[in-house]
């Protein structure tokens, strides 16, 4: 068993240590201000947004980082806003073999690489999804029999005894299986054009209200043409769509697509999605940042994302109740549609 710290006890960072304690690791807790005071009060509160199910879990809380501390591990799921102000403090302690940063990222490695060097870096992205309100912790559920998959990877895509190792203890929680990847970097990119530039906007474009965003096309839209743009922004960046199966979002008709999104949107995922994003705005403001000077090299026209990034920095006023003002875009379907016809056709003919 390994002594790990969690360092950032959010809605991951919570369900990581709880998870982590019950496979019998020696986990300790670091957060500051409210949040630990939250923890040595009401130890970590999780509550499943399926079932209703409470979890509490008291583990010991440090006051603070030290140069000599010792860790088998550190995983630091913070905001990606918020890791500057953590790293000075990571650098100091020469003891950590193994930091294992889970959070999106649009910027690369390289500032992780260049504080603690690349042999003490790996990367990770955390799952399902959570979010903080007061001092619980409501997280989408994971369960045994259908395990969530975390990916994870080295900064330069190699595979090492240590790589393993994390892998093992990552999979060593209830619920989870550790995935180990070669071009993590080129996924976290990827989640971040699927997400940040597009889903984001289109939710605060609707006051991050369920109801409001579940009614109003336009903001469906809006993020059906946003996300070409985005992942040809990022190709022409350098960045490869990972996993390539995601560019069939591109090939969904628009209605299809707007239909499916407005059925999708009042089921209990998108009530996770928007407490995620009500309460990390500053996060994902830093995120589309990262995400613009990224693709800044490839010089690809990105109307879409342009206007809904007005939506992200509350530079523009929020789509009306229900509104669709946009006229949907029906020639994929009719490409469908034509496609299927002569299928049945060929089809027809070879059983002559």
């Amino acid at each position: 068993m390994k002594k790990i710290l969690i360092y950032g006890v959010g809605p991951f960072g919570s369900l990581f240590a709880e998870r982590l304690s019950e496979a019998g690791h020696s986990v300790f807790l670091l957060d500051h201000g409210e949040r630990q005071q939250e923890l040595k009060t009401y130890g970590i509160v999780t509550e499943n947004t399926k079932t209703g199910e409470q979890t509490v879990t008291r583990l010991p809380v440090v006051e603070r980082f030290a140069e000599e501390d010792i860790y088998d591990l550190v995983i630091v799921p913070i905001r990606k806003n918020l890791v500057a102000d953590v790293l000075p403090s990571l650098a100091a302690n020469k003891k950590v073999p193994t930091y294992l940063f889970m959070m999106n990222n649009a910027a690369g490695q390289q500032r992780f690489v260049e504080a603690l060097g690349k042999e003490r870096v790996m990367v990770g992205f955390p799952l399902p999804g959570g979010y903080k309100k007061g001092h619980i912790m409501y997280m989408m559920p994971v369960e045994e029999k259908k395990p969530t998959v975390l990916p994870i990877g080295e900064v330069d895509g190699s595979i090492l005894p240590r790589t393993y190792e994390v892998a093992d203890i990552l999979s060593s929680m209830r619920g989870y299986r550790a995935e180990i990847r070669k071009d993590m970097d080129d996924w976290l990119k990827t989640h971040v054009a699927l997400l940040i530039p597009t889903l984001a906007p289109a939710v605060y474009a609707c006051k991050t209200d369920l109801e409001h965003f579940a009614a109003t096309r336009d903001a469906h839209v809006l993020l059906k043409r946003a996300l070409p743009e985005a992942f040809h922004a990022l190709q022409n960046a350098g960045v490869p769509i990972t996993p390539p199966t995601l560019r069939i979002i591109e090939w969904i008709p628009e209605p299809l697509f707007v239909l499916a999104l407005g059925q999708m949107a009042k089921g209990a995922t998108f009530e996770n999605v928007m407490g995620h994003l009500e309460s990390v705005p500053d996060e994902v403001r830093h995120l589309t940042d990262e995400f613009f000077e990224l693709i800044r090299t490839g010089n690809t026209p990105t109307p879409t994302l342009d206007e809904l990034a007005e939506f992200t920095y509350g530079t523009k006023e929020a789509l009306p109740f229900g509104s669709k003002s946009i006229p949907i875009r029906w020639g994929g379907v009719y490409r469908v549609a034509i496609g299927v016809i002569v299928l049945a056709g060929l089809l027809k003919k070879a059983k002559k």
